[in-house]
């Protein structure tokens, strides 16, 4: 028997623990034979430091839901599991937890060996916090082939792409800028700089024009510390102030040397004073104009963004913040500076340091990526790979075309080692080892000559770039490789098209010869319930696992699947999976009904042979869901998937199936008894099996529970048949029970608009019904009067009753005497009222939009609600009107 209500606390590791043992999440598992069709993800591999949040419930949700999906339809099916070493973040939890411990020794103190041992140790004791969490979820990952981008196969992986790339031409070292952390003291990639919006000063300088006493060309800038830096100002060459100056020098105060004017478009005239200085070694667009014009590159700035020997001696060790002080008051104190306006400007900062992000001219090694990227343009624009939505290709395309030089080294000790060694003279050679390298550098001194290691490691984006064929088992040959290898779709968030889904294909292609996979599916951002972006700072972080304790991984699940529209970033609200939860909970009830009621499958049922109108219809209508459902997610659409079924099992099964069946139920038929009990057993087992991918749990443990009372389960549901439904649809079914749900639902509808008393008991009288109607309301009249809450339905006789109420119903009238059931002058003044209520709500708002200030100082969430307010306002204000005017009808 089922327990009166479903605990998921209870079921979910069970089920989980079931499942895994079974070897259900195996690649081949299931219905798969041996020459079943592929189906293969790679999982973006989360840091080995993190924890779930509600982006990775979001994007391992909608992978589980097509890897569940795809396994019941008999694919060979392949969710390839692992988790990423994260170089910053993994050196950064090591580091505070060996301070924590209060032995005052630090990374440097142990030696490069012994720390990367604490890491793996660390590793080892805690890195297996998310995968834990994704089990939580229901992920069905093959998690015997679990991967880690620092194991033994992958690190020959890396080795070997490094190894060859740098042979190919395509890796190489150079000095350029890079966004470097001066706290963390290395290079960091543009997604680990955050932005953040800060009110702050522009500052007016006037640079003296050499040999021309009096002139100046006045600058303006952010960060006056840079430009002790300065190598030359720049102006537009069309821009009828400068011209005449364009070839002269300047005097660069506070440090003497003469600079050039030069003139580059990157000069905007519409832009402050039109004249910009340019500071080649710390700003990254000063540094394409230093390359333009061949200008001298300063470094003004150690590695912990202090000021270094390049300035004058004054200046010589300050912190770069103290130096801006400083600067500004000796220029001002020169009668060189001119104004000092207020100004707001994002300022980049380091997402794990905190602190402000400077861009450094320092020797790294890069990727010429521009090569490898043009295959990989060429292989989206010929389709061999799409991008879901279609949009998401120009951003692609937009980044690939005006791609720079990828850094791929970081300052770090945990990570890949970068495969390079130097001689004295500071030649590199790079080799698969140290042997390798020690053999190259011997034929090229003539001798052997001892060598240095490059200190630095990779970026974590280098070796997550080779994820979908590393994983695999590349460069050796396996017959995964060979079997998985172009895989079936990446599910990823859109901020990671450039650092990771564009880095793949170009890997892939590279070394593969292939694209690394056929779809890329882009989900949209998950918000607080205002729109607004969660962060810890604002509060409104929510936590994944927090739902799933008191809610259950089901209902979360299915939250993020229902609002995950292409295109559309999800609001979610505690509110909204509560009400998933109580979808669940219907379903669950419904189970109980059927077993209550003795509706136990019958082997060899056929639903296609079934004769009552109900059970033909009802049978026609899990057809027409589980070809939707398909369709939709065949389509990457899985709102659209979750919300047929929502509607499928909530309102037609749960709500309008199961009491349209209790009079046969219960009625004195055997046979239709018996029809309508296999025909429920077998509708729930569909509805089981097409919500199985969004609602595992739930629907695995019906599945089994279910199963008591007849034959036992052959298996589980998990590796169950996907619903392929044919010729169940009976349209004479499909129209007459919709005649039926329509009518009550239009009485419903009346009695709520007017505010009909709930208990009372209203008579129907239908005019001008055709013999198909008048036929479906004697046959079904006993369920319409029941479930409309109707005192009787019968054809019109005479003239209407005064004070009824009419709805035009396909070809007939249906008339609803109200005047002896409610007072209706009353419920005209009460609908006036309200109505006024919403015009001067509405009139409010419309004030609001329509007030310029408003709709562009407001943030945006809060402009949003407004027209969300509007909007349910109209509607609200529709149907009262629709009402009232009803009401005045029956006078």
């Amino acid at each position: 028997m089922l327990d009166k209500t479903y605990q998921p606390q209870e079921a979910e590791e069970r089920l989980y623990r079931a499942w895994e043992e079974s070897g259900a999440f195996r690649a081949g598992a299931g219905k798969a034979g041996e020459g079943a069709p592929t189906y293969s993800i790679v999982i973006p591999p989360p840091n080995v430091t993190g924890s779930l949040h509600m982006g990775h419930a979001l994007n391992n949700t909608l992978q589980d839901v097509l890897i569940r999906f795809e396994r019941m339809r008999g694919k060979d099916v392949l969710w390839q599991p692992g988790t990423d070493h994260a170089g910053i973040a993994t050196q950064m939890v090591v580091e505070r937890q060996m301070a924590a411990e209060g032995a005052n020794v630090t990374r440097h103190d142990m030696g490069r060996e012994a720390f990367v041992e604490r890491v793996w140790q660390w590793k080892g004791e805690s890195g297996g916090t998310i995968i834990n969490q994704l089990r939580r979820l229901g992920a069905s990952c093959d998690w015997s082939r679990e991967r880690f981008t620092m194991d033994e196969g992958l690190s020959k992986a890396v080795l070997k792409v490094f190894v060859e790339l740098y042979r190919d031409g395509l890796i190489y070292k150079d000095k350029r800028l890079v966004n470097w952390d001066p706290k963390l003291l290395t290079a960091i990639s543009d997604l680990e700089v955050v932005q953040k919006e800060t009110k702050g000063s522009l500052w007016h300088f006037r640079y003296p024009v050499e040999g021309e006493e009096g002139t100046f060309i006045t600058v303006a800038t952010t960060r006056p510390e840079t430009m002790l830096g300065d190598t030359a100002v720049a102006v537009n060459p069309e821009d009828e102030r400068y011209k005449h100056l364009i070839g002269k020098n300047v005097v660069l105060p506070l440090v003497g040397r003469l600079i050039p004017i030069v003139g580059d478009e990157h000069a905007d005239p519409e832009q402050g004073s039109g004249a910009v200085k340019i500071t080649p070694a710390h700003d990254f667009n000063d540094f394409e104009v230093g390359r333009r014009h061949d200008l001298p590159m300063i470094n003004i700035f150690d590695q912990h963004a202090k000021l270094n020997e390049n300035v004058p001696e004054k200046y010589q060790g300050l912190d770069r913040f103290e130096a801006r002080k400083r600067i500004v008051a000796d220029l001002d104190e020169l009668g060189l500076l001119e104004k000092i306006d207020d100004h707001t400007l994002q300022v980049p900062y380091g997402d794990r340091s905190d602190v402000v992000i400077e861009p450094w001219l320092t020797d790294q090694w890069y990727v010429d990526a521009a090569t490898l990227a043009k295959p990989a343009v060429e292989a989206v624009e010929q389709g061999k790979t799409r991008f879901v939505p279609k949009n998401w290709e120009k951003t692609y395309f937009e980044w690939m075309r005006n791609i720079q030089p990828w850094c791929i080294s970081r300052q770090l000790w945990w990570g890949h080692q970068i495969p390079a060694w130097y001689g004295p003279d500071g030649e590199i050679f790079v080799a698969y080892d140290e042997a390798e390298a020690a053999s190259l550098a011997k034929a090229h001194y003539g001798k052997e000559t001892e060598l240095t290691r490059d200190p630095d490691v990779l970026d974590t984006w280098f070796s997550s770039g080779l994820w979908a064929f590393s994983t695999l088992g590349w460069p050796d040959k396996t017959p995964e490789l060979e079997r998985y290898y172009t895989t079936s779709v990446l599910v990823t968030g859109f901020d990671i098209i450039f650092f990771w889904v564009a880095r793949m294909i170009m890997m892939g292609l590279h070394f593969m010869k292939e694209v690394p996979f056929r779809d890329v599916y882009i989900h949209a951002l998950v918000r607080d319930e205002k729109g607004q972006k969660m962060s810890k700072s604002k509060g409104n972080v929510i936590d994944p696992l927090s739902l799933v304790d008191e809610y259950g991984a089901d209902a979360l699940r299915f939250t993020l699947a229902a609002m995950a529209a292409q295109g559309r970033d999800i609001k979610l609200a505690t509110s909204r999976v509560e009400g998933y939860r109580n979808f669940g909970t219907k379903l669950w009830n419904a189970a109980r009904f059927c077993e209550m009621n003795e509706c136990v499958r019958q082997e060899g049922f056929d639903p296609g042979t079934v004769k009552h109108t109900l059970n033909r219809w009802i049978v026609g209508e899990a057809e027409q869901t589980a070809r939707k459902v398909t369709e939709e997610l065949e389509g990457y659409r899985f709102n659209e998937a979750a919300g047929a079924l929502y509607r499928f099992v909530w309102n037609v099964f749960c709500d309008w199936y199961v009491e349209f069946s209790k009079p046969l139920l219960n009625g004195d038929d055997d046979v239709a008894k018996a029809e309508t009990r296999a025909t429920a057993a077998w509708v729930l087992d569909q509805i089981l099996k097409l919500l199985h991918p969004f609602m595992p749990f739930l629907t695995e443990e019906l599945w089994q529970r279910t199963g008591e009372t007849g034959a036992p389960r052959a298996s589980m549901l998990i590796v169950a048949d996907w619903p392929a439904l044919e010729g169940l649809t009976d349209e004479a079914a499909q129209s007459e029970m919709d005649w039926v749900i329509r009518l009550i639902t239009d009485i419903r509808s009346v009695r709520a608009e007017m505010n009909v008393p709930a208990g009372a008991k209203i008579p129907l009288l239908i005019s001008g019904a055709n013999e198909t109607s008048l036929a479906r309301l004697e046959r079904h009249k006993d369920i319409i009067t029941r479930l409309a809450r109707l005192e009787s339905a019968e054809v019109l006789d005479g003239p209407a009753p005064k004070g009824s109420v009419q709805i035009v119903f396909d070809e007939a009238a249906i008339l609803l005497p109200l005047a002896g059931v409610m007072d209706l002058a009353a419920e005209m003044d009460r609908l006036k009222k309200e109505i006024d209520k919403l015009a001067k709500d509405i009139k409010q708002i419309d004030q609001k939009l329509a007030n310029e200030k408003f709709v562009s100082k407001a943030p945006e969430h809060v402009v949003e609600e407004q027209r969300e307010r509007r909007e349910d306002a109209l509607v609200k204000q529709a149907k009262l009107s629709d009402a009232l005017r009803k009401i005045a009808e029956t006078k």
